[in-house]
């Protein structure tokens, strides 16, 4: 059989390179495939402007009243008496420039003034230098049973033990508003208070150097022998 296509036509023998061709451009096509990049779109509203509605905070005006100013003073109208030089005037008050010591005077009455009362100084029950007893208490015990009278009611009643006796040593050192804390009656109470208040002067107590008003509580002990 004769072939009727010419030599120049016949593909067959560019068969290989058309293969070689195909592949390379597969393989191209596959790693573009792999190589491409896809991004979002993103559209930027930069020339955007977004009006949000604020509502205006209305401030309230608050009405100030000024007040008016007051009036002036109503003005002092000073009268002028135009006096002739015949018409006698009355001075209220009559000055004698030329008086001596025969010249009788009026009596001076003095004003009378309330003087102002002065509260009592304050009266501490802790200082820092307490009041002490002449002699300390070493002395005054001894003094208290020597003074001390032992009432016949509680001694025929058999009644004994301690009178707790409260009192106020003033700045003097002077006792003063002697009372009975507890007591076991008898007698005895009245005995202890007459006791403390006739006890002769103490050593004031002292606060900052200053003596002050202490109250001082002292047991009275009466004993059955």
């Amino acid at each position: 059989m004769e072939l009727k296509k010419s030599p120049k036509a016949d593909l067959e023998s560019k068969k290989i390179i058309f293969t070689q061709l195909g592949l390379i451009l597969a393989l191209a096509l596959i790693l573009l495939a792999f190589e491409w990049k896809s991004y979002d779109k993103s559209v930027e509203g930069f020339g955007e402007r977004i009006v949000e509605d604020v509502m205006e905070e209305i401030i309230p005006i608050t009405e100030q009243k000024v007040k008016p100013p007051p009036p002036p003073p109503p003005k002092r109208v000073v009268q002028i008496n135009i006096v002739e030089d015949d018409v006698e005037v009355e001075d209220d008050l009559m000055i004698d420039a030329e008086a001596d010591e025969s010249t009788e005077m009026d009596e001076y009455i003095p004003i009378e003034v309330d003087e102002e009362v002065l509260d009592e100084a304050p009266i501490f029950t802790v200082v820092e230098s307490m009041p002490e007893f002449r002699g300390g208490m070493s002395e005054l015990y001894p003094y208290l049973q020597k003074n001390m009278k032992y009432p016949v009611m509680a001694k025929e009643s058999g009644i004994q033990g301690k009178v707790y006796v409260t009192f106020v040593v003033e700045k003097n050192g002077s006792i003063t508003d002697v009372k009975v804390l507890r007591g076991i009656g008898g007698g005895c109470d009245e005995e202890a208070i007459r006791v403390v208040a006739g006890m002769p002067k103490w050593k004031p107590g002292k606060q900052r150097g200053k003596p002050v008003r202490v109250q001082y509580n002292l047991p009275v002990r009466f004993t059955l022998q």
